[in-house]
């Protein structure tokens, strides 16, 4: 199935494939798409929404299985705090629901920065913007496309259910 975010790439002539899998309502963690996608999950990237006390509202990428750091996102993005936005604005936001939050083709393009393991691959995994399909490209692309700022912005305790 195309999504917006498929869409936007294809005008821009970015090579990628889409990945379908099954949704499960009760697991939307980027560990669980990473199994189902058949991918290691530091390879499946997921897409936080924030807001900075200065930048305003910034979009984290981080891998499956890891943390968002607050302080580093803050510090990356010229904010003194950061935080994760409630959930019920992640729609207004963004255009997506949870577990389909991409960088790509949103309601309004916000300041994307992205944790430094992404350029460790060949090829990484996003939302495609709906739950149960994940683009499948290269890092420099992504971070191309959507001029994302790289830097250290996750731990690896444990991860954060977006």
């Amino acid at each position: 199935m195309k999504t917006n975010a498929a869409r936007m790439l294809d005008a821009l002539g970015v090579k990628y494939t889409l990945r379908e899998y099954e949704v499960d309502p009760d697991d939307l963690s980027a560990e669980t798409v990473a199994k189902k996608v058949g991918l290691p999950p530091d390879q499946v990237f997921k897409t936080l929404v924030c807001r900075g006390d200065r930048v305003g509202v910034v979009l984290a990428v981080i891998p499956a299985g890891t943390k968002l750091d607050l302080k580093a996102l803050a510090k990356l993005a010229g904010d003194r705090k950061v935080d994760t936005v409630a959930l019920k604005e992640v729609q207004p936001l963004t255009g997506y629901i949870r577990g389909g939050v991409t960088a790509f083709g949103g309601k309004k393009a916000f300041p994307v920065f992205v944790d430094e393991t992404i350029e460790l691959f060949d090829e990484v995994a996003v939302s495609a913007g709906v739950r149960g399909t994940q683009i499948v490209l290269a890092p420099a692309d992504y971070l191309r496309v959507t001029e994302g700022a790289v830097g250290a912005i996750c731990t690896d305790q444990g991860g954060s259910s977006e």
